[in-house]
Formats: C-alpha cells, structure tokens, sequence
C-alpha cells in the first residue's frame, strides 16, 4: 500500500509541476532554480492534504467534543494564516531559497573531507515492504530528535522568548500548531534539514514524515476532548498535549515560573515516559502562559501576525 500511495503522490507533483509550476518558473525567469521547484511542489501538495483534512475531519471532532467554547476568534484567524503560510510551502519555499543551500554545501563539504554517508534504512535490509519500514523509522528517528528539540525550547531562556510565542494562545484549536515565532521555526527546521541530510533520507520520504508529523500535531493541539483511551500512551492525544499548554502545568517545573514542564513529546508519548515527563492526567485546563493573567502583570504577546514576531524579537533581546 505504501509503494502505491508513493507512486501516486509522485505522479500527482510531477502533473502539477510540469503544467503548473514550470512553465511559471520559465516565465519569471527563474530556470536555474527548476529542482528547488520540482521540491516545493511536493510541500504544496502535502500541504494541501492536510488543509483537507484538518478542515473536514479534525473540524468534526472540534464540533463533537468541544473543550471549550472558542469566543476569540480574530486570534484563531491570525493561527489560521501562520497555517496557511507553513502548509502551503510559503515558509518552505523561503528556507530553499536562503538557508538550504548553506546547509548543502555544508554537508558537501564535510562529506569531501571524510564524513561517511549513512543511510538509516539500510541497517533492515531485505524485509517486504522496504518502504513502509523506512518511513516507520525515519517517522520514529526524527520524532525522538523532536522531542529534545522541544526540551530545549522550554529549557533554555533565550529560545523560550521565541517559543512562548507558541504558547501563548488562550483559545487553542486545530490551527495552533503553526503559531510560532519564525525565528524559531528557522531554528528548528534548519536542525531537522541537517539531519536529514546527515542520515540520507530521500526528500519524497522527508516530505511524507514532515507531512505526517505535523498533520498529528495539528490534531493534538485540537479542542477536543479526547484521550484516545489506551492508545494515548502511544500516540500523542489533545488531551495529552492541552497539559503541555496548561498555565502553570505543561512549561513551569519546580516552583512558580521555573522553565521546564510536561508533556513534549510531539507525536509518541514513549519519550516522555523514558525520560520522566509524562503526565497521563485526563484534565482540560485553560492554557496561556501564567505571565499572561492580569494579576501577574497581563504581558502582552501581540493579536496580530506581525505584533507577534516584532514582540517575540523584543523578548529576546530583553526589551519587552
């Protein structure tokens, strides 16, 4: 099934590339960068699935089991757009254009002087669905590097300034999981990119595990009241993640105010459970960050997309 689906989506790029985005690229003078066009087409149509479904399926549990009733909705509107421009390959197609090719050459560059190519996948040699096992361990690889990624976004001072950004959204729903400070989705990008390119995964495999990942992660930032039952302790559930963004649960540890917390793990709760920061309680509590609540000074995080990155910049040089 997996051979197929892959043949399928392949087929489908390089349809809408040939008719669409080619002849475009021609016209805009932009020939000599046809491969990087060929890619971005793949991150648009991975995209565009998961548009699909986030707005059919996932909607669907919102309106079922609703943890709350959403009365913000300009600040989902503003999560909406920062969806739009990850998902649609906006942001994407930025990094090829800028940072990507540092890192290639970079690579390359190590690679001449000795650093041996090592390809993940090779290490299961000869099983049947050679395909579906690749994605399962490069799925499982990059999700483990996810989850000290996410740490030390809560661990280290200078990232938390970016990352609160993040955490910030009092009315959280399906559209929260982009909402972030894009310095920090250039951190965090950049070091998944390096590691891809350091353990040789195919860029349509690459695609299929981002596309994965964060289709999950916009159904675990859902409102909805699910837990998944047994299989929560496999799989990272709203309810799961919602502590995560828990005032004063899911990013505070050892007293008031202390950077740390709970629950962050990005798609398999196994990390949280090795490494002792599980919480498995079914609880839904309101989620911000507690220097949001007026008693605690009500810091102001911005309601609009460009306040949001302007103030997040402030807070990391220590102005705001």
């Amino acid at each position: 099934m997996m051979p197929t689906l892959i043949d399928g989506f392949d087929q489908l790029q390089q349809l809408v590339y040939e008719h669409l985005l080619q002849p475009l690229m021609f016209q805009l003078g932009l020939g000599n960068l046809l491969e990087d066009g060929f890619a971005a087409t793949g991150w648009l149509l991975a995209g565009v699935v998961q548009v699909i479904i986030m707005v059919t399926v996932f909607a669907a549990l919102e309106r079922w089991k609703p943890v709350e009733h959403v009365t913000d909705r300009k600040a989902v509107r503003v999560d909406v757009l920062y969806t739009l421009i990850h998902r649609l390959g906006v942001f994407r197609l930025a990094l090829f254009l800028t940072v990507d090719p540092l890192w290639d050459e970079l690579i390359g560059s190590l690679r001449v002087h000795g650093l041996p190519t090592f390809q993940l996948d090779q290490l299961w040699p000869g099983v049947t669905d050679a395909a579906l096992v690749s994605f399962v361990l490069y799925l499982v690889l990059f999700d483990f590097i996810d989850y000290w990624v996410h740490r030390a976004q809560h661990q280290f001072h200078w990232w938390w300034q970016l990352h609160a950004l993040h955490h910030s959204q009092r009315q959280m729903t399906l559209w929260s999981d982009d909402r972030n400070h894009l310095l920090d989705d250039l951190l965090r990008d950049s070091l998944m990119v390096l590691l891809a390119l350091l353990v040789g995964i195919a860029p349509g495999q690459f695609v299929a595990v981002v596309a994965c990942t964060r289709l999950l992660e916009s159904l675990s930032h859902a409102n909805a009241r699910l837990s998944f039952g047994k299989l929560g302790r496999v799989l990272v559930s709203p309810c799961f993640h919602r502590l995560h963004h828990s005032i004063g649960i899911g990013h505070e540890s050892a007293g008031k105010g202390t950077l740390g917390g709970c629950n962050f793990a990005v798609l398999f709760p196994v990390w949280d459970r090795l490494f002792g920061t599980a919480n498995f309680e079914r609880r839904y509590e309101p989620t911000g960050i507690r220097d949001q609540l007026a008693e605690e000074g009500g810091r102001d995080y911005g309601r609009g997309f460009w306040a949001q990155q302007w103030l997040g910049v402030m807070r990391l040089l220590g102005r705001a």
